[in-house]
């Protein structure tokens, strides 16, 4: 069987010989033309004078744009309409694109770019997080809030109580391939636009508005991103809408590519957090109530802030039955680059604001802090302590109808503005009829979903052992006891992550199969392959339903043209979504066949087999080639659309409550640091971790995944610093003042192990997702460092992140008091 084998990646020699294509690679036809935005570099202002005469008069340069030229307006955002291409009248952040240089190369157009002059009437830039507190600048009227249970008086009776905050920093995707797009014109005044992006339906979406087109006078192709990470959900809008505008005025083909610089300057981040906790517990550790308040950096415009947002308020609780809880959300507006998606969208911070939570229960108490996760697990799934510990949400009813004034106070409170239907920020419709509330008795999350498949406690149990957790714990406090300079810290995290998008008409995908008259399979569907393999998996999926090996399918680059209306390759949802749709395409095929061979041989079609690249009927043997053959001869249909929808979800991101996600997937990690307490130089010496991606349809792919996203997230919360200085302008915007995480960086001794176990829901071969948990195993490292920062003093080290030398030592000269 193809799938849950560990086969190479398709396009691995590609890669590694360098000749996989990238929107870059493209050959150009001749007379094709090349953009660069000019930037302006002020954080806040009125445009007062444009001075571009230099720019036309700069050699090679063919046309320069400014907003003025752009009558649709072609805006950017994936959301709320607020991201013009070239500023209008005023300059927001520092690096917003004000005029568009059209050249006839790369470099003339990046020369004339730097010709501009802007004169800018400054403004007071909200550059902090305390600034747009103060100036009241939000994206919403007020906090969004959710609550379960009576969370102030029980925090309020508990026999303990614990207040205080943690600074989460930003990150920068730093995907190998920069934002990149070319736009073909075709006759008609069609455009045919290849484009990196994770998201082919919301560029052909953005470049029909911008030309006036409808959005089958649009084609989007992707082929393969180097890298996506988030960075490419909605970012790439820009670069394609200009490249298509560009070359619609011209007739000539044009071209974009983001220099690093320019790419880190222009593009948004991870979205900074402040995460401020009240707790109320006990002498186990185990939380009796707890109050969070997130306060969200999302920069100058909307884009995808509210559901990033969302999501770091669903995964407050992690892994932890949070009997009484309030989350509090405050998106904040400011002068920096519009944060956007990112790898884990709003959950990795979300997880990290409830695992300092347990980390400092466990210091004030004197506890291993794996013991104080534990007992405030969720119950394992079956077992009788399920429910013992939930509450009722506060002033929600089990179940509620939707009532027209929902609909419209949620217009309102968001603002969206006839916000594009194919993104994860567009109004979502709420559910007909009602959204059930789980079943009386069971454990729920603060949202309210019922938590069915809790699996922590085992995989707990093996890691440990497997890592001898107890034994190396004990020799990293001797090594702390006899060594003053150098420390260690070890420490442990779960997590616990929901899959499916939380706008939930997002979570259908549509898929094209041809199997040709020769045998071979040809697929197509709605993900965009970006390094992690989907494409991979998706044609094992398809060969195992024709019962072929993975090398007689092909999957061709994603096109709009082919299968429509597609949802970005995010949520971790890739190969939930398309390897589903494919299915059911293949099924349709497969079934066509059996009924016309058992015709044919006047058997039952549930007799004919397909398997080993055969197909058997009665006592007859086919090659799949020859019944494919013979199949066409009698004119049955080879070819067919595939269509899957997630069930089960119901969400009302308003009220807070519902099923936002379809199941949970879960790992764990240990990781053991050093730390240089006069320097805050530190090491990552072992990684240890334990991930479930049920039963996995490729596990070499999985395993890859796994190391890649801890990697990441230790990398998010250690070395990778954004800084913008005091008027808001970047200066972490090159590898040379950016540290991302080397292969020097990943620890020496990294052991990833795959839980043996099958997905509980009904998935594509009970398979789970495993883009984005991984990352949050990344939690173990910063953990660790605070475990060794720890052993310096005994005051709380309240270390903030990300967990750079200097703060390591700020951190060490307050525990030593």
């Amino acid at each position: 069987m193809s799938v849950n084998r560990p086969l190479p990646h398709d396009a691995a020699p590609l890669h590694v010989t360098g000749a996989a294509r990238y929107v870059d690679d493209i050959p150009v036809p001749v007379g094709a033309l090349h953009l660069c935005f000019g930037l302006c570099d002020v954080a806040r202002g009125a445009i007062t004078a444009l001075d571009l005469d230099d720019v036309r008069a700069a050699p090679g340069v063919v046309a320069v744009l400014t907003a003025d030229d752009l009558p649709l307006g072609a805006d950017c955002s994936p959301s709320a309409h607020d991201e013009p291409l070239l500023a209008t009248g005023e300059v927001h952040y520092a690096g917003q694109p004000v005029f568009l240089v059209v050249a006839q190369s790369h470099l003339a157009a990046r020369r004339a770019a730097r010709l501009g002059r802007i004169e800018i009437e400054e403004k007071t830039a909200l550059l902090s997080i305390d600034d747009a507190l103060a100036a009241n600048s939000r994206f919403e009227d007020g906090p969004r809030i959710y609550t379960k249970g009576d969370p102030a008086a029980t925090i309020a009776a508990a026999p303990q109580r614990l207040r205080g905050q943690v600074e989460i920093g930003a990150q920068e995707h730093f995907y190998l391939e920069v934002q990149a797009a070319l736009a073909l014109p075709q006759e008609g005044g069609d455009m045919v636009v290849h484009s990196s992006t994770q998201h082919p339906t919301e560029v052909q979406h953005k470049v029909a508005h911008a030309l006036g087109r409808p959005m089958h006078g649009v084609r989007v192709e992707t082929r393969r991103m180097g890298g996506g990470f988030g960075g490419k959900e909605s970012q790439g809008n820009a670069p394609a809408v200009a490249c298509a505008i560009a070359a619609a005025r011209t007739g000539r083909p044009c071209k974009m590519r983001y220099d690093r610089d320019d790419d880190m300057v222009i593009t948004g981040k991870r979205h900074d957090f402040r995460i401020l906790y009240d707790v109320g517990f006990d002498g186990n550790g185990r939380i009796h109530g707890v109050d969070f308040t997130h306060y969200t950096r999302c920069g100058w415009a909307q884009d995808l802030s509210l559901p990033v947002a969302d999501r770091a308020m669903l995964h407050a609780d992690n892994a932890y039955l949070l009997p009484h809880a309030r989350i509090e959300s405050h998106r904040l507006r400011t002068n920096t680059q519009s944060a956007t998606a990112f790898r884990g969208f709003g959950g990795p911070q979300g997880v990290l604001g409830i695992e300092r939570v347990i980390d400092h229960i466990a210091h004030e108490l004197g506890l291993d802090p794996v013991e104080v996760r534990r007992v405030n697990y969720y119950a394992e799934a079956g077992s009788d302590d399920a429910g013992a510990l939930s509450a009722p949400h506060a002033e929600r009813p089990q179940d509620f109808n939707v009532f027209p004034e929902d609909i419209s106070s949620r217009k309102k409170t968001h603002e969206l503005r006839d916000a594009d239907p194919t993104s994860r920020g567009a109004v979502e419709a709420l559910p007909e009829g009602r959204v059930a509330a789980a079943p009386k008795g069971a454990q729920t999350t603060p949202y309210g979903q019922e938590v069915e498949d809790f699996i922590l406690h085992g995989i707990t149990d093996a890691l440990l052992e497997r890592c001898d957790y107890a034994a190396r714990r004990a020799a990293v406090a001797e090594w702390n006891a006899r060594n003053p300079v150098l420390k260690k810290g070890i420490a442990f995290s779960p997590v616990k992550f929901g899959i499916s998008f939380t706008l939930t008409h997002l979570n259908q995908a549509g898929a094209l199969v041809h199997v040709y008259a020769d045998g071979s399979v040809q697929i197509n569907h709605g993900g965009t392959e970006m390094g992690q393999g989907l494409f991979q998996k998706v044609a094992q999926v398809a060969a195992a339903r024709f019962g072929l090996d993975a090398g007689a399918v092909r999957i061709t680059a994603t096109d709009t043209g082919k299968v429509p209306n597609t949802s970005a390759t995010a949520a971790s949802s890739g190969s939930d979504l398309n390897g589903m749709a494919v299915k059911a395409a293949c099924d349709t095929i497969r079934g066509r066949i059996a009924e016309f061979l058992a015709r044919y041989h006047q058997a039952r079609p549930d007799t004919v087999r397909f398997a080993d690249g055969e197909v058997r009927v009665g006592g007859e043997v086919y090659s799949f080639a020859a019944a494919a053959q013979l199949a066409y001869e009698h004119r049955v249909s080879l070819s067919s659309t595939g269509f899957y929808a997630t069930p089960k979800l119901a969400w009302d991101r308003i009220r807070g409550a519902g099923r936002p996600f379809f199941y949970f997937a879960y790992g764990a990690a240990v990781t053991e640091v050093a730390l240089d307490t006069l320097t805050g130089e530190n090491r990552i010496l072992r990684a240890d971790i334990l991930h479930d991606v049920g039963r996995s349809l490729n596990p070499a792919i999985d395993i890859g995944q796994i190391e890649g996203g801890y990697v990441q997230g230790a990398g998010w919360l250690t070395t990778e610093e954004v800084v913008w200085d005091e008027v808001g302008r970047l200066r972490t915007h090159a590898p040379s003042t950016y540290k991302i995480p080397a292969c020097g960086d990943a620890p020496e001794v990294f052991n990833v192990t795959l839980w043996d176990g099958e997905n509980a829901a009904d998935t594509i071969y009970r398979s789970k997702a495993v883009g984005e948990p991984p990352l949050m195993l990344g939690i173990s490292a910063f953990l660790a460092l605070s475990d060794a920062v720890a052993a310096c003093g005994p005051v709380y080290p309240a270390l903030d992140a990300p967990a750079t030398p200097e703060r390591l030592l700020r951190a060490i000269q307050a525990v030593r008091g």
